[in-house]
Order: structure tokens, then sequence, then C-alpha cells
């Protein structure tokens, strides 16, 4: 959809009506504080605690989002309430909550996701079942009984989601930040909750420090903006048309032709490029898969990445400053729509090769936010915020989903005694007939990532995105988003058939059986999203279903404009080569992989050669950033900072002092301590020892003595006062 420019969007107002928002994301916090002060030691309490709060904080928010839906003109007069916080002189920061559409559709897909990982956890994490003797804290349980640290995980995700709530209802760009590093805290806890493998170590602090480096130039963003401003308030820069125009028009202090308003855009969107996992910080998020299968949904669909492309969404209007529809892409969108469809297509070649379920599915979500950041850099405002709102639902259930087939695997791996990874597809084979409700919601999920025409709602999403690079003219932007389309489906294709199609390729998978409705419930849930959310955003031109069901998507976003959106019109390319792309990669998944056996070499590895290798090793990213970045940080950190500088000149120079000390002691007690001190205080001590050896000689006790001593004293004193005076 062709979007006005970042000074069109409406000016805010204000609204009495904000009683229910800050109780939204109260409720989780609350639960995270009882779980771990009080109720950690009752697994049963502990999760009826959290999903309790967040069953609350579900009711809250979809009472907001039925408020915000029915209030009219909500952008212009946003449900807003704030109060001061941090004095600054005369002045203060303020913080409070905001809900305007954008706000509303985020709280919508944020809760009912949550909630949905939140029910799924009881049964991932085996509720009801003893704990095995020999499961330890730290370390996956490995017989199928509860996870021994049960109750800490529910207070971690109940953190999580208060994290993820607090940023999406924040008002100013502080206490989004706020939110973000409290869901960068909590993927670090999350991603290591099973701290005792040395894989899980490696992945939190991967994922810790990479999100860091994002979230450095974020920061350095958010303080050029205040020093610009004097604000962070989205009422004071996002719907004010003359901040717009004045950080537009302003030179930066990089100089080089960019504004002030295109520096902070970059910087804001380098700490997105870090969240989301854009190239080229990527990395972490494939190795995020090292946590619970719950985490991974959590991190993929409901938080965590969705916030990095939130992020760009609430500064469209920033990113976008000094920008018209018609006019060349300024350098910052073209920064943004360059990054976002590289990292689509560059993500999407990956994930043809993995064998780890979670794995394709990880890359999945590096390619599909890529969609959504192209959709930004091309000012495709309600494009990227609408496939945003489907991609939480669909990856929430293919993450839940794949979930469910490795508890499934596991269970027949324990029964069977066989060892194997419980992950890797090449070992499932025919769990459509072990696991039917799993396969049947699982199949609807991998559709919707591939764009399956009319039916599901990634296509509807997706095609938005196309349609929107194709009318603009940005083709080298649509080809590749339309050959990351096809590599979408295809994988898509190829994980469906591994996992569920063919006969078992292992005992395990032949014994596998179909998960415990706290598990499936949110999966049919998640289905039903996954093919109903994109029927709210259908075209109006579009072919017989326009004009069916009204695209209120458009309308409700397209309120934050104060010129109406004009929808893309209608071209039958880019509808032909999204359906070609979603419907040929599905077919061509399916022939490569239908007969797929056990033991037998990947068909692509001998149709690639190869480049099969290039792709299954990920282009050797993590090898060239060890190799660039790690080895170096040790070896200056061990070498040059250990060795040579601590050791060598910090521990020398106090060893030196220490030296210097010890022999200015030693002088001080030979030559003065001693001799002087101690030899005057001994000779006064002998002198008077002396004297009172000498005089003790008159202490007889006789007492005929001591009265001719007073006699000759008396005479001798009368003597001298008689003569002598």
């Amino acid at each position: 959809m062709r979007q006005s420019s970042a000074r069109r969007l409406g000016a805010a107002g204000s609204s009495a009506h904000h009683v229910l928002t800050k109780p939204v994301f109260r409720a989780p916090i609350l639960a995270f504080g009882l779980i771990v002060l009080f109720t950690h030691r009752s697994n049963r309490l502990s999760h009826t605690l959290a999903i309790g709060a967040m069953l609350i904080s579900w009711g809250l928010a979809m009472a907001v989002f039925w408020q915000a839906v029915t209030e009219p003109e909500l952008a212009q007069h946003p449900i807003s309430s704030s109060i001061d916080w941090l004095p600054t002189g005369d002045t203060a920061l303020r913080i409070g909550v905001w809900v305007d559409p954008l706000t509303a559709v985020a709280l919508f897909f944020v809760a009912w996701t949550c909630l949905a990982i939140f029910v799924y956890s009881v049964g991932y994490h085996n509720f009801g079942r003893p704990r095995d003797s020999k499961d330890r804290p730290g370390f996956p349980p490995e017989t199928g009984g509860i996870e021994p640290m049960y109750a800490r995980f529910f207070a971690f995700i109940s953190l999580f989601a208060f994290g993820m709530l607090t940023l999406v209802l924040s008002d100013n760009l502080l206490l989004l930040f706020v939110g973000w590093e409290i869901m960068g805290l909590c993927s670090y806890l999350l991603i290591g909750f099973w701290y005792g493998k040395e894989s899980a170590k490696a992945a939190m602090v991967k994922a810790f420090i990479t999100t860091r480096v994002g979230d450095v130039f974020m920061l350095l963003g958010l303080a050029y903006l205040y020093s610009v401003t004097g604000t962070l308030s989205y009422r004071e820069i996002l719907f004010s048309e003359q901040t717009l125009q004045h950080l537009a028009e302003l030179p930066s202090v990089l100089g080089g032709g960019i504004s002030a308003a295109g520096l902070i855009g970059l910087l804001l969107f380098i700490g997105t490029v870090g969240k989301s996992a854009q190239w080229p910080l990527h990395v972490w998020l494939p190795d995020a898969m090292e946590g619970p299968t719950p985490v991974s949904a959590l991190i993929h669909a409901a938080t965590m990445v969705s916030a990095g492309v939130y992020l760009i969404v609430r500064f469209f209007p920033l990113i976008t400053a000094g920008w018209e529809h018609g006019e060349p892409l300024t350098t910052t969108m073209t920064v943004v729509a360059g990054i976002g469809a590289f990292t689509a297509l560059f993500a999407a070649t990956i994930a043809v090769t993995q064998n780890d379920i979670k794995r394709v599915l990880a890359y999945s979500t590096i390619s599909q936010l890529g969609y959504m950041v192209a959709a930004v850099g091309l000012g495709a405002f309600v494009a990227a915020t609408f496939h945003l709102f489907t991609h939480a639902f669909f990856k929430a259930l293919l993450f839940l989903g794949a979930g469910s087939v490795i508890h499934g695997v596991e269970h027949g791996a324990h029964a069977t005694h066989e060892h194997l990874d419980p992950n890797d597809m090449t070992g499932m084979g025919g769990l459509r007939v072990r696991m039917p409700l799993t396969f049947w919601t699982f199949l609807i999920g991998g559709l919707a990532l591939s764009g399956f025409p009319i039916l599901t709602a990634g296509f509807w999403s997706k095609d938005e995105i196309l349609a929107e690079a194709y009318s603009t003219g940005h083709l080298v932007v649509f080809g590749m988003l339309a050959l990351a389309a096809l590599l979408t489906a295809f994988y898509s294709m190829r994980q469906i058939s591994l996992t569920f199609l063919g006969g078992p390729r292992t005992t395990a998978a032949g014994h596998a059986h179909e998960s415990t409705w706290t598990m499936t419930l949110p999966l049919v849930v998640l289905a039903v999203f996954a093919v109903g959310a994109g029927w709210i955003g259908i075209p109006e031109d579009f072919p017989v279903l326009g004009g069916l069901v009204p695209n209120w998507w458009h309308g409700f976003l397209g309120e934050t404009l104060l010129e109406p959106a004009a929808e893309v019109q209608f071209n039958p390319v880019p509808l032909l080569v999204s359906v070609g792309a979603a419907l040929g990669g599905l077919l061509l998944g399916w022939l490569v992989y239908r007969n797929a056996r056990a033991g037998a070499p990947d068909p692509l590895e001998r149709a690639l050669g190869p480049i099969y290798t290039v792709l299954r090793r990920k282009y050797y990213f993590d090898e060239l950033y060890d190799f660039l970045l790690v080895r170096p940080a040790y070896w200056f950190a061990e070498t040059l900072v250990y060795e040579r500088i601590d050791r060598g000149v910090i521990d020398g120079a106090l060893h030196a002092i220490a030296g210097l000390g010890s022999r200015v002691g030693s002088f001080l007690r030979n030559r003065i301590d001693l001799p002087v001190v101690n030899g005057s205080a001994d000779f006064v001590g002998e002198g008077i020892k002396s004297a009172g050896q000498e005089i003790r000689v008159v202490q007889t006790g006789r007492v005929q003595l001591y009265l001719i001593v007073g006699v000759l004293f008396t005479g001798l004193l009368l003597s001298y006062l008689l003569f002598l005076t």
C-alpha cells in the first residue's frame, strides 16, 4: 500500500480513557515477583500464577483493543496517560501509556501469542509427571519427567511478556528502551535456561553480545534525538510536523548530505538489525534454538524479534522524514530496504539446507523479518505492519508445532531406548499418522508461511509487500523478495515432507504419539489466526474477493495518516509472481522430498554440489566472525590485556611498589625504629630501672632507720631555715 510521507502522520491528541492500559503489563511482572519470592517451590501454583496473570493481561488487552477499534478518530486522539518520572532541572522526563492503531494491533497479537505459549508450556515441560531422579537442573529432562526448574521457567517468561507489553504500550522512546532491555535480559536467561549444556551457554552469550551491538547504536540514536529535540515523547516527535521538518532539514553531525532525521533513523535501525537478527547481526538467532521451544516461540513470534520491527514501524515518520511518494528513496530508506531485501533472500537460501526442525524456522524468521524491514524502507507502512501481524500467528504456530513434534519423538525414543537427535528431520517421517492434530495445524502454518494463495494469512500480507515493491518501481527489491518467496515455499514443503510424510525413518518416529491437550489447544487457536488473520486486509480491487470483506486493516492503520492512504492499484504481475512462487516452491519441495529415505543423502547435495556445503555452513559467517572478531577479542583479552597489561604492567607496578614499601619499611625498622625509637625507650627504661635498683636500699622496712632519716632531714631543714635565711 502506498503510504504518505512521515510528515503526513496525524497530530496526536489525548484521551481520558486509559483506565485499562496500565494494568495490562502489571499482571505479568506481579506474577514474576510472586513466583520468585514465594511460590517457586510449588509448580502448580507457579504456573497458575503465570497463566492467570497472562490471562488477565489478555483480557485487558482485548478490552483496550476493542476500545481502540470503536474509538472515533483514534489516530488523532490516542488513548494516553503520562506522569513525571525523571526530573531534568525545571522539567521532567515523562513516561506513560499510548494506544493508537499501531499499538492496538501489536497489543492484540502479543496478548494472543503469549497466552498460547504460556498454556503450551505446561504440557511441554511435562507437568503432572513425576520428576526423574536422574534429571538435573540445567539439563533437559531425559526420560519424560517434569522440568526440574519448572517454576523458574514460568517466572522468566512472565518477565519476558512484561517487557514486550511495556515496549508496546510506551509513549516515549526511553520507556520503550527499558522494555527493550528487559527482553534482552530475558533472552539471555531463557536461551541459556538449560545452562548445563555448553551449547546453551555459548548461545546465550552470543545472543546477548550480538544484540548489545545493535543496542549501543540505538542508544546513541536516542541520545542524539534528545540532544536535538529535547524530548523522547512520541507526541512531540512523531506527531509534530514542525519537529519532523526541522530534523529533515537539519544537517547531521556526520555531514555528507544526510539529515539529522536520517542519521537518527539509521542509528535506531541498527538496533532493529540486532534485535530482529538482520544481516550482518543475524548469527545469534539460529543458535537461540538451544532454549526450550516455548522460548523460541516467544522470541520469534510474540516478543524480541517482533520488537525490532515494531521499533522501525513506530518510528516510520522519522525514518521517512523529508520524503514524498514518487521521489527517490532517501539514503536511510535505501539502506533499510536494501538490508531487508538482502536478508530475506540470504536467510532463505540457508534454510533450504538445514535439518534441525527449529533452525529451519529460525532462518525462516530472519527471512520474513527481512520482508517487513524492506517494506518500511520502501515506505510501505501499512504493508509492513500487516505482515508483522500475520507472521506472529503462523510463526508461533510453527514453532509450537515443532515443539510438539520434538516432544513426540522424544517420547518415542524413551519408549524404544533409541539414541537420536529429536530435532533432526531426517530421523522423522510418518508423523502425520502418529500425530494428526500436530500435522494438520503445522501444515496450515507451513502453507501460511509459504503464502499459499487466498486461504492463508501469509499470502495476503506477503503479496501486499510484493505489490508495493513492484508498483513503486523497485524491481531489484521485488526480484529478491520474489525469489525469497519461492525458496520459502520450497523449504516449507521440504520440512513438512521430511517430518510428516512417507514412512517413519527411525524406530522412535514410529513410536511417537500426539501431545497433550495443553499443547494442541494453542495450536488449534493459532491455526485459526494463521488462516483468518489475512482476510481483514484483502485489497478492495482484488479480483472477485475484493469488497466482499472490507479492507479493515488498511482503513484502521491508514487512520494514522492525515491524508487517506491510497491502496496500490491492482496489477496482475506481482500477484502472478506471488502465486507462482508459492505454488511452484511447494510443488518442487514435494517432488524432491516426497520419497526421502533413511540414511540417503539430501537430494540438494547432489544438485548443488559445493554450493550446498556453503549454504549448509551458513556462508561460513560463524567461522568468519570467529576469525575476525572472537579470536582477536580473546587474544586481546588474554594476551595483551591479561598477560602484558594486567600481569606485566599493573601487577609489575604493584609488585615494584610492594618491594619499595618493603625496603622502606626495613630501613625504618633497622635505622630508625630499632636504634632511635626503641633505643631511646630502652635507655629511659633502663635508667629508671637502675635508679630504682640504687634507691631500693633505703626501703629496709626498719622503723628506727626511718625515724633517724626523718630526724636528720628535719635537722637539715631547720638548719637551712635558721642559718641561711
